[in-house]
C-alpha cells in the first residue's frame, strides 16, 4: 500500500500568499514547490497562461510575488529565501483542459482508450473542447513505407491520459495538420 503524499506546511501557507497574487496578475499557478537548501529554501513558482508567458511577464510575476512574500516575512520567521519563477517546460505532462488547450496545433504522445483496452498514439491536438480532444493520429507504418495521413479521433477526457509534447525541428503548415484524413476517404472511389 503506498503511503499518501505528504502536503507541505511551508508551501501550503505560501500558496495562500502566492495563488492570489499570480491569478490578480492574470495567471495560473501550475505549481509551487520550496525545497531546502543549506540555510535557504529556493521557492520554486510555476505560471502559466493561454497566451503563453514571455520573459517580461516572468519579471513581472516575480516581483508582485517577492512582494507579497517581503510582506508576510514574519510568518516565515524571516528565512532567507531564493525566489524562482519560470514556465512550465515542454516535458511538463498535459493532464488539465487548459494545458491541452494551450497545446493545440502541437504534436503529442499520449496514451488513450478506456481502462484495459488502452493505446499509445502520437497525434497532433487539433481541438479542446467540454467533452475532450479531437487528435489527428499518426498511422503506424513500417520504416521506408510511404507514410499514410493522419486519421481525426475525438477522445473523451475519461479515456485520456497525460500527455507529452514532442519536440519538433519543422512544425507542418498548421492548415495541412486541420484535415487528416478520415477512414472513409481510404476508398478513392477509382472502382478498383
Amino acid at each position: 500500500m503506498a503511503a499518501a503524499p505528504r502536503t507541505d506546511p511551508v508551501a501550503t501557507r505560501l500558496a495562500g500568499w502566492i495563488a492570489p497574487v499570480v491569478d490578480a496578475a492574470g495567471y495560473d499557478l501550475e505549481e509551487l514547490v520550496v525545497t531546502p537548501a543549506g540555510r535557504r529554501s529556493v521557492v520554486r513558482v510555476v505560471v502559466d497562461r493561454d497566451t503563453g508567458v514571455t520573459l517580461d511577464d516572468i519579471a513581472e510575476v516575480s516581483r508582485a510575488v517577492s512582494a507579497a512574500l517581503d510582506a508576510n516575512d514574519g510568518d516565515l520567521g524571516r528565512a532567507p529565501y531564493v525566489l524562482e519563477v519560470t514556465s512550465p517546460g515542454v516535458d511538463r505532462p498535459l493532464t488539465e483542459p487548459r494545458h491541452w488547450r494551450r497545446n493545440t496545433g502541437r504534436l503529442v504522445a499520449v496514451p488513450v482508450g478506456p481502462p484495459g483496452d488502452v493505446e499509445a498514439v502520437t497525434a497532433r491536438v487539433l481541438e479542446v473542447d467540454g467533452s475532450g480532444v479531437t487528435l489527428a493520429v499518426e498511422a503506424q507504418g513500417k520504416p521506408g513505407a510511404k507514410k499514410r495521413p493522419p486519421t481525426r479521433r475525438q477522445v473523451p477526457w475519461a479515456e485520456l491520459g497525460a500527455g507529452r509534447v514532442q519536440v519538433e525541428f519543422g512544425r507542418p503548415d498548421p492548415a495541412a495538420a486541420d484535415e487528416p484524413a478520415d477512414p472513409a476517404d481510404d476508398d478513392d472511389g477509382g472502382g478498383q
